[in-house]
């Protein structure tokens, strides 16, 4: 058996899709569990398993549905955790049986957002068993220095912790295609998953930020006069640029979406 976990947050816009793609390609029999917030009860019934509870940060979900999967399954049952803008593109018969055998876990490391180095819950692939054994945990927490010289963390920062200190050899599934000129997004990795990327959020990356304009760079010196306007400067770093550079993506990042549904069946058969 193998057991999907998903996220949808506020839109249904990705559900089809994703189920159409699963159904396509994943072998038979599996079983998909979403988290479903802001979604309307009509979608419910095309899941095995819907949990709607108020919960907003996507690695507590994560790690909630696997704990609902586990008394039920085999320890050797395959479990795949799924963006909900995610899904595979190719068939995964032969990727299952090749990797689940020879790693404990495979992970998408999305190197391409300034060199992150952690499994990414895009797509990650493991067994029930192993998945309790380390109690995998998505939360972030454990940082790294990314290749801009910040201390970061995300979403699968305690996994990466985890799998270090247990010394455990992984899989990483890196970015090998993209649809698209962005860095991160519209990314297909190990020529199977597809990642669309910023599915259920405005489009701005960590990526997007280091590509300063002008009136950023006019804010990184006015801080650098001025330690008090650190907070100040902080703030609308994050917030206003942010929103101006999600404005000026969302027209890409829409129409890349109109055209993966437009063209299910063809678009990726030249991967």
């Amino acid at each position: 058996m193998i057991h999907v976990v998903t996220v949808h947050w506020q839109s249904d816009q990705w559900i089809d899709l994703q189920l159409y793609y699963l159904q396509k390609y994943l072998p038979q029999p599996f079983k998909v569990y979403a988290f479903l917030n802001g979604i309307q009860k009509q979608h419910y019934e095309k899941f095995f398993y819907v949990c709607d509870e108020p919960i907003e940060e996507h690695a507590v979900k994560l790690n909630l549905l696997s704990q609902i999967i586990a008394p039920q399954a085999n320890p050797n049952d395959v479990l795949i955790f799924l963006d909900g803008d995610a899904f595979p593109i190719a068939p995964m018969q032969n990727f299952i049986a090749e990797v689940v055998p020879k790693y404990p876990l495979a992970a998408i490391v999305r190197k391409e957002n300034l060199m992150d180095p952690q499994p990414h819950p895009s797509f990650c692939i493991t067994t029930v068993g192993f998945w309790q054994q380390i109690r995998g945990d998505w939360k972030r927490g454990y940082c790294w220095e990314d290749s801009n010289g910040q201390l970061v963390s995300d979403v699968g920062g305690n996994l990466f912790k985890q799998l270090l200190e247990l010394n455990i050899e992984w899989l990483r599934l890196y970015r090998t295609q993209s649809l698209g000129t962005h860095p991160v997004w519209y990314g297909i990795y190990h020529n199977h998953i597809y990642h669309h990327g910023a599915g259920f959020r405005p489009p701005a990356e960590r990526i997007d930020l280091m590509n300063k304009s002008i009136f950023s760079r006019a804010l990184w010196w006015a801080s650098s006069k001025s330690r008090s306007l650190d907070a100040v400067i902080d703030r609308l770093w994050h917030k206003t640029m942010a929103w101006e550079i999600a404005k000026h993506q969302e027209k890409e990042h829409d129409a890349m979406y109109l055209k993966i549904q437009q063209n299910k069946d063809d678009i990726f058969r030249s991967v």
